[in-house]
């Protein structure tokens, strides 16, 4: 099947679909859901344990009338005669502080970026949408459009990049009904924050 030459080079445009009819949303439902972190949770609670149990069981010998443990009589005289300049010590307390700062990040950040959080039309239910589950959406819907050869869709939190070969019509053409259908894709998604939209069309053999 033959169109009209092509008379442009890529057409490209970048841009937020507007909100449209029952887009409202909901008091907080842009709120991101939050990572339960049970790995490292778990993780940090069976190290506690394992050292608070060592160093507890010591004690508890020690008051029962037997010598200290070997590893604990060692520890304490390293930490008495060593200086604070030592390149263990340092590297130690480095250690320690990468730890802190590690988890830190993990208590203040929401995790779960690759969720996005959809409207909320009951007080009570939080719904969210895989990023891959959106592109394969609007790759779908774009591979419907007259003129569309090859779809790429790359999604982040707040933009859908989307990748278009086209074998046949006007560029223009095919990106101004990409444009409308794409827009409609992205509100029919349900998100609390709509997608941004970036869109690119291209000939076959172009790179971009």
């Amino acid at each position: 099947m033959s169109g009209p030459p092509d008379t442009g080079t890529d057409a490209q445009t970048t841009g937020r679909p507007g909100p449209g009819p029952g887009t409202e949303e909901a008091p907080g439902g842009h709120r991101r859901l939050w990572s339960a972190r049970r790995v490292p949770a778990a993780l940090l609670a069976l190290a506690l344990l394992v050292v608070a149990g060592a160093f507890l069981y010591d004690v508890a010998a020690v008051r029962a009338g037997r010598p200290a443990m070997a590893w604990r009589r060692e520890l304490a005289r390293q930490l008495a005669e060593r200086p604070l300049d030592d390149i263990w010590v340092l590297v130690g307390a480095g250690a320690a502080a990468a730890l802190g700062l590690w988890l830190l990040l993990l208590a203040l950040t929401p995790g779960l970026r690759a969720l996005l959080p959809m409207r909320r039309t009951h007080p009570d239910v939080r719904a969210a949408l895989h990023r891959d589950a959106a592109a394969m959406v609007l790759r779908d819907r774009a591979m419907e459009v007259a003129g569309v050869q090859s779809v790429r869709v790359r999604t982040t939190r707040r933009r859908a990049d989307v990748r278009v070969v086209s074998h046949f019509r006007e560029l223009d053409d095919v990106r101004g009904d990409l444009e409308m259908v794409l827009g409609e894709a992205v509100r029919g998604l349900g998100l609390a924050r709509p997608l941004g939209l970036s869109l690119r069309v291209r000939r076959p053999g172009r790179k971009g």
